[in-house]
């Protein structure tokens, strides 16, 4: 069983301290991602930017000290545009995912690459708006059900919203 647990953090402080209890509690910083909007940015076009953590945390510097640091550890942090959405700051697998759909078709936006990932229709759809209005999508991969059970109790201990889980699809 694989499996991709997600929520929502209502901002990136929260995001931070989610990422390093998960981090801690034994997951994989290959297995976690992030995706949140970029304030610095006001490109309209699709790009990426591919960097690694030294980069990261240069870039996780524009939202805020500290945060630049926890999430410049995940795999692949880089910026991104969503063409119809805006742009954006992603880590982990959702980065793959996403900048494929980013340098595609414009179609679908953020909602259809979710979708990609095995996120029903209507959960997308949610977390799409939530994070075009600020807050932050987290995800982690997990390879057994108690490690979603191990996900899914670290988001409610740090008050994420919009726990779920849902099959993960290969991207």
């Amino acid at each position: 069983m694989t499996k991709a647990v997600f929520c929502i953090a209502q901002h990136t402080d929260q995001a931070e301290i989610i990422v390093n209890d998960l981090t801690t509690s034994g997951f994989s910083s290959n297995d976690i991602s992030v995706l949140f909007p970029d304030k610095s940015s006001t490109k309209d076009f699709a790009h990426e930017k591919h960097t690694k953590a030294p980069e990261g945390a240069a870039i996780g510097g524009t939202v805020g000290l500290g945060t630049g640091a926890v999430l410049g550890l995940l795999a692949g942090i880089g910026s991104l545009a969503i063409p119809g959405v805006g742009p954006f700051i992603a880590a982990g697998p959702i980065m793959g995912a996403l900048s494929g759909a980013a340098v595609g078709a414009a179609t679908g936006g953020l909602t259809g690459a979710l979708i990609g990932l095995g996120i029903p229709e209507y959960e997308a759809k949610r977390y799409e708006g939530k994070v075009k209005g600020g807050c932050v999508l987290i995800s982690v991969h997990a390879a057994s059900s108690e490690a979603v059970d191990k996900a899914k109790k670290i988001f409610e201990r740090n008050h994420a919203e919009d726990i779920s889980s849902t099959e993960e699809k290969s991207i």
